[in-house]
């Protein structure tokens, strides 16, 4: 692990920004490996502001930083002197049950904001790995999202305003706190997904919805990804809207479900809400291609494994590649297919789940244990399942073994233009003070 150096000076200067208390020299914590010289953890936007500008005048590289649950993709910075983390960001800046929005802080946690408003019976779908840990800011800021995606749609969807400091240290924000605002540039679309290389995400507000009366999870099981995949196809063609659609391979199922009756075989997980006599109708237009249904307490379980998917796999396999690929619907079975093919080719464990109704995959490989200690082929990997993928279909690597990371360069592999972006950065950004070097610009 390196550790850069920065002058002693600076961490005294920092403390008469946001107090003695609140500004660490050589933190625990590390981006990639490596460890930041200094962690600060302000308590306002304004003391965000004075941080970045402070940075810009000495040229520093600043990390944002909430719950630390995604701080290991990107590349390896050469050196990441300040951790800003948002943990004190934790204002209540409005919430109206009747009109069913909300406002906080970019420190709260997921966990703690769907416990608010689930108190008054309304429901907050953003469902990342670790809610307990994952914050408001870091959950924009990544722009990642659970198996709630299918029902709720995306964070750009419900996310109605946000609250945000450039990179040169100016105070913004775009968007506001009604859902029916169209004043000034969709910002909040910018910053979300934007891995904190614009700017510091201080709050947001957002859309809620009431809290479902009841659900129920029917789980289908198929020999073949195609046969799920064909099953999928008959459930959206269907009258049915289920909150959440997803599909889990064999290994997917024994790593979050170990015993799971579905382990051994390729299953669609469709949540439904409602009524008894709106999860009869669902009973009855699956009818015998539901293999089991989970209810009650083991449902809320078994969907928090499955959010928790990325972190579980990494536990237990941490030499694992692990990609996130958007796709359209018609890519899914051949790059399923493919993928499963190499792996067993090569000897490879595979693990995949996706949101299969809005063609979203996560998929692991990993090295199997009787390959004695040989590393799996990253580059082969990749050019394997690019070559299955269509114009319109991205693929970007989330995690890889640390010797692996100067050979893959997919960390940030959109279809955007990239001259485009780089002009964003210039101008939210324009001394490359936010997450240097850790991700492709």
């Amino acid at each position: 692990m390196s550790t850069a150096t920065t002058p002693t000076g600076f961490a005294s200067e920092l403390r008469a920004i946001c107090g003695a208390d609140y500004v660490v020299e050589s933190p625990a914590e590390n981006i990639c490996g490596v460890a930041p010289s200094l962690a600060v953890t302000p308590g306002s936007a304004d003391e965000v502001a004075a941080i970045l500008r402070f940075a810009n005048e000495h040229g520093l590289s600043v990390v944002p930083a909430g719950g630390l649950t995604q701080q290991y993709t990107g590349n390896r910075p050469a050196h990441a002197d300040v951790l800003l983390c948002t943990s004190r960001l934790m204002e209540v800046e409005h919430y109206d049950p009747g009109d069913l929005t909300i406002g906080v802080g970019a420190g709260w946690t997921v966990a703690h904001l769907s416990s608010k408003v689930a108190a008054d019976k309304l429901f907050f779908p953003g469902d990342p790995a670790l809610p307990e840990r994952a914050t408001v800011g870091g959950l924009l800021a990544t722009g990642l999202y659970g198996p709630h995606r299918h029902g709720y749609g995306g964070l750009r969807d419900y996310c109605i305003g946000v609250r945000f400091v450039t990179g040169d240290g100016r105070k913004a924000k775009g968007g506001g706190r009604v859902v029916k605002n169209v004043a000034g540039y969709d910002m909040m679309k910018l910053l979300i997904g934007s891995w904190g290389t614009l700017g510091v995400i201080t709050s947001a507000s957002f859309k809620l919805f009431p809290a479902p009366r009841q659900t129920q999870t029917f789980v289908s099981c198929f020999s073949t990804a195609r046969e799920a995949l064909e099953f999928r196809s008959r459930t959206l063609r269907s009258p049915l809207d289920p909150v959440c659609l997803e599909l889990l391979s064999p290994r997917a199922s024994a790593l979050l479900t170990p015993g799971s009756p579905a382990a051994a075989w390729w299953s669609v997980c469709l949540r439904a809400a409602g009524s008894d006599a709106v999860l009869a109708r669902y009973r009855a237009e699956l009818g015998s291609a539901v293999t089991h249904e989970i209810r009650a307490g083991n449902e809320e379980g078994f969907w928090s494994a499955v959010a928790d998917f990325a972190p579980t796999v990494r536990e237990r396999h941490p030499d694992c590649l692990l990609l996130s690929l958007m796709l359209p619907l018609a890519d899914l079975a051949p790059v399923l297919e493919r993928a499963a093919a190499d792996a067993e080719s090569a000897g490879w464990g595979l693990a995949a789940i996706g949101r299969v109704g809005v063609g979203h995959i996560m998929a692991a490989l990993w090295p199997s244990a009787d390959m004695k200690g040989a590393s799996l082929d990253f580059a082969k990997a990749l050019v394997g399942l690019r070559s299955a993928l269509s114009r319109d279909a991205s693929m970007t690597v989330l995690a890889c073994p640390e010797e692996a990371r100067g050979e893959l360069k997919a960390w940030a592999a959109t279809p955007t233009d990239g001259k485009s972006m780089r002009a964003v950065k210039q101008a939210l950004d324009p001394n490359d003070v936010l997450n240097r070097g850790r991700f492709v610009s």
